[in-house]
């Protein structure tokens, strides 16, 4: 990329790069780490606002887990945590890369033409990658606590299971279809709430998107959440997963409830294409 060319971070994804004289100050050598930010910005976008939304997600369930004081409300305080971390996760993304944070939603906008096939990959890409970050950076900040709690001995499940915290598992009591109903449906209803946020044919309040997905993903946890742990986002519930294999819990997060694993990767996809093809279809503008 030429030194003559100078560029405008947050652009629209598809405005092509504007030429304009840099401006003097800058170091000729800096413009081509200009030029890779530019390029890569909506997948930078990508990787920290997922970084947020698992840091923020998965500390509030550590908080409420390593807190005896919490244990009554831990539940309300887990999904309060997740709804607003979702809601501070797109405010800093959203204006970029337009604030997927889910390959589901990402996919799911590709079969209805509203997102390049080429970028797909890039963008799960970033968003596991993100998820995996974020949860990192939670599991460094609580791992005295981790610790204190199961004595350096990582467990998956039971009396002192803390995989949990990081990604999801069921119900025991249900079924593999029951788990895979569940998701599917859960990401649908997610995905064709968030079209009414975002279409301009019906007006919607503007600037305030992130806070009506939180509230939004808010609902949908304290109404069905405890199913199967709500995950509605391969890469929120994958990323994490691979952490804890890779961190000390071993193969179990992957093992554990019937190779559960495989459930919100899958179902997550199904929905959101439901979701989103139903909205479409069926939600027409007043003429």
């Amino acid at each position: 990329m030429s030194a003559q060319t100078f560029f405008k971070i947050n652009s629209h994804p598809n405005e092509p790069f504007p030429t304009i004289e840099p401006a003097k100050h800058i170091p000729v050598r800096l413009f081509g780490m200009l030029g890779f930010r530019y390029r890569y910005r909506l997948y930078f976008a990508e990787f920290f606002g997922t970084m947020l939304l698992m840091l923020f997600g998965n500390g509030a369930v550590a908080t409420t887990k390593f807190n005896p004081a919490f244990a009554e409300f831990a539940f309300f305080l887990n999904v309060i945590g997740w709804g607003a971390g979702i809601s501070m996760a797109l405010y800093c993304c959203i204006g970029n890369s337009g604030g997927h944070l889910n390959p589901a939603v990402t996919i799911s906008y590709a079969v209805f033409g509203r997102f390049p096939w080429s970028r797909v990959p890039g963008f799960i890409a970033a968003q596991i990658l993100g998820a995996f970050t974020g949860a990192a950076m939670a599991y460094a900040i609580f791992r005295s606590k981790f610790d204190e709690f199961d004595g350096g001995k990582r467990q998956t499940l039971g009396e002192f299971g803390t995989a949990g915290i990081f990604t999801t598992f069921p119900d025991p009591d249900n079924t593999i279809w029951d788990n895979f109903f569940t998701e599917m449906l859960l990401t649908a209803v997610l995905l064709f709430s968030i079209q009414g946020f975002f279409d301009k044919r019906m007006s919607p309040a503007k600037g305030y998107e992130p806070i009506a997905i939180g509230f939004l993903v808010l609902i949908i946890s304290i109404t069905n959440g405890n199913m199967t742990g709500n995950a509605n986002n391969p890469a929120r519930d994958f990323g994490p997963r691979l952490f804890t294999a890779i961190a000390g819990w071993g193969s179990d997060p992957f093992t554990a409830a019937g190779y559960y694993f495989w459930i919100p990767i899958v179902a997550p996809i199904f929905g959101a294409i439901i979701g989103v093809g139903l909205y479409e279809f069926f939600i027409i503008p007043n003429m």
